[in-house]
């Protein structure tokens, strides 16, 4: 038996050959599409390919000529299927997946100019005018406002940053580390951006900056529009091949001839139903994108009166007031750009499948159709629920089962139902033919998953024996491969799980809440707590403890003076403090005696050689 590692190299062999066999032959084939067909012709059991042996040199020849057959087929609308299931598979992403990846494609794009400018040892003159004009042109390419050769455009863009950022300050933006600087830039070309958008607003600038909310509000109802228009078209081929079908399946019997293969019709009807599905998709992106534009564009408005009233008639605002209305402005109308990007991707998908519907149209054109659809009643996926809406699973009559109903179960419109909404036991009885379910018929869950019917007795007769239906299901799909993907069989084929799941891992699962009444009462303390803050596990710990106790009971504690601990003790001494005492008299009197004021004059002598000293005493009287 091969390795993992052995029987991988063999297939990418085989892979490869049919690649290269098919280009040989004027067809281009991508390596996922091969592979996809390698898995459908080997799970096919009317290829007799045992997958628990290892092939013989015979068998990978016969496995080769088979998936070139089939992917030189210009007349299988089954073949195209499974190629819009490929496209869509390594297309399609999900909105944050989406945005994320725009993000990382502008970082790519701004990287050399970026590192132009955090790289710069600009020290003369003309090399720090150089490294502004790098810095101007840096910042326009970022916003995605104007062009950086348009003169207009970067003379306003450069007066924006002058009044934010002015050319002095580069000496200080040249010191920082590569980090700081790329942050800087970063701030600045919002700052710069959200100025702008606010000159534009005001009516004093805006060079270059196009009306994206005006042509965003133009642009995703003619989107949706298209998209719209095209699913009906698709539903309406879907409808028809399904009451085509319905009416060679009760002739078939009668052992009348028609110009139309079943298996045609019913490849053209899985073309189309894997059609409208992605549309749907796609559909619902739309309008999702145009719900987070109605936000945005309402955001802009409030941000856009916040900072008019916030400089209104001001000759000077503080930075710190009007810099955070200009960032909150620039990532705002960044998000309405990334909406726009993402609306041209979804309308350029939308196109993109197109082609692969062309096979089912040229084999089954209007002319071939109209005979077939004569006195045929043509109904709709909800003329059929309207119709299958009167009969209801009686739940006392399958106790053995588990049945949801609308009333009783929560999150019923969200459970994630097999087949993708379609009827099994349809599928099996008839034959490979494609019936919508309906939920109010009851949908029965086995094995906690989900299945949906079309009618009463498909119910009923599914119910019987599920487990037997499943395996007849995942049979039904190895003859027809496309099936895998457009009815999420992927769990039952592991080999041929699709790219986006890969990426994406298993999706979040809803749980039915179904309703009922119960009671439950607790005590407050069951369990007495009894925690014993001394207790100790380890004997070693409790020995140390007891020798420690143990050599405390010999000890005693000696103190002694030294000749440097001498005189170096810490005293304190504790004493009352006086007490503050007084008395009162009946009367307040008080006595101010004089200051003496004796005077000597006299004592430095004068021209007589005796010294007359006279003593004069001014110090006024007690009595005074």
């Amino acid at each position: 038996k091969m390795s993992r590692a052995q029987a991988e190299s063999v297939i990418k062999n085989i892979i490869r050959e049919i690649a290269q066999e098919c280009a040989g032959k004027g067809q281009a084939v991508s390596e996922t599409l091969v592979a996809f067909m390698v898995k459908a012709v080997v799970l096919d059991p009317r290829n007799e390919f045992n997958i628990d042996r290892t092939l013989t040199k015979q068998d990978v020849q016969k496995l080769i000529k088979l998936c070139v057959d089939r992917l030189l087929d210009q007349k299988s609308p089954s073949l195209d299927t499974v190629k819009m299931q490929v496209y869509f598979d390594m297309n399609y992403t999900t909105r944050r997946e989406f945005l994320e990846e725009n993000q990382r494609v502008l970082q790519s794009r701004l990287a050399p100019a970026s590192r132009e400018i955090t790289d710069s040892r600009a020290r003369s003159r003309e090399e720090l005018e150089s490294l502004y004009r790098k810095i101007v042109s840096y910042v326009l390419l970022r916003s995605g406002l104007g062009s950086p050769t348009d003169i207009n455009t970067v003379r306003e863009a450069t007066a924006a940053l002058q009044s934010v950022f002015p050319q002095s300050e580069l000496g200080s933006f040249l010191a920082l580390i590569k980090r700081d600087k790329e942050q800087q830039m970063s701030e600045l070309t919002m700052i710069v951006t959200g100025i702008r958008l606010f000159n534009r607003d005001s009516g004093k600038g805006g060079e270059g900056i196009e009306d994206m909310p005006a042509i965003l509000n133009e642009a995703i109802p003619a989107t949706s529009k298209h998209i719209e228009s095209e699913l009906k078209v698709t539903q309406n081929l879907a409808y028809q091949y399904t009451a085509i079908l319905e009416q060679l399946d009760h002739t078939e019997g009668a052992g009348s001839s028609h110009s139309v293969q079943p298996d045609v019709l019913k490849q053209a009807l899985y073309n189309v139903r894997q059609h409208e599905s992605f549309l749907n998709i796609i559909l619902a992106d739309v309008v999702t994108c145009a719900k987070q534009v109605e936000s945005l564009q309402r955001q802009l408005g409030v941000q856009m009166n916040e900072l008019k009233s916030t400089v209104r008639a001001k000759i000077a605002v503080p930075t710190a007031q009007v810099y955070p209305h200009f960032t909150a402005i620039s990532k705002l109308w960044s998000g309405l750009q990334d909406e726009m990007v993402l609306l041209s991707v979804l309308s350029n998908m939308v196109a993109s499948l197109q082609p692969f519907l062309e096979t089912q149209a040229q084999l089954l054109p209007d002319s071939l159709l109209e005979p077939l659809l004569e006195g045929l009643e043509v109904q709709s996926d909800e003329q059929r629920m309207i119709q299958s809406s009167g009969n209801r699973i009686i739940a006392s009559e399958h106790k053995n089962q588990d049945w949801l109903f609308p009333e009783t179960t929560a999150n019923f419109d969200k459970l994630p139902l097999q087949y993708r909404g379609i009827c099994g036991y349809t599928l099996v009885k008839k034959n490979g033919l494609l019936l919508p379910g309906n939920p109010d018929i009851g949908i029965l869950k086995h094995r906690d998953k989900y299945y949906i019917f079309s009618s009463m007795e498909a119910a009923c007769g599914f119910a019987e024996d599920p487990e037997g239906y499943i395996a007849l299901v995942a049979e039904r799909a190895k003859q027809s491969a496309e099936l895998i993907h457009l009815l999420e069989l992927h769990h039952q084929f592991s080999s041929v799980t699709p790219y986006s799941e890969m990426k994406s891992g298993e999706k979040l699962l809803v749980k039915p809440i179904t309703k009922s009444e119960s009671g439950t009462q607790t005590d407050t303390h069951f369990v007495e707590t009894n925690i014993v803050k001394s207790y100790e596990w380890n004997e070693w710990e409790l020995r140390r403890k007891a020798i420690k106790l143990a050599n405390l009971r010999t000890k005693v504690t000696h103190s002694m003076q030294t000749n440097l601990s001498h005189m170096r003790r810490d005293n304190i001494s504790q004493v009352y403090l006086p007490k503050q005492a007084a008395c009162q008299t009946k009367r307040d009197n008080v006595t101010n005696v004089p200051k003496p004021r004796v005077y000597l004059a006299g004592l430095r002598g004068g021209n007589t050689k005796t010294t007359h000293m006279v003593k004069t005493n001014l110090t006024r009287g007690v009595d005074e």
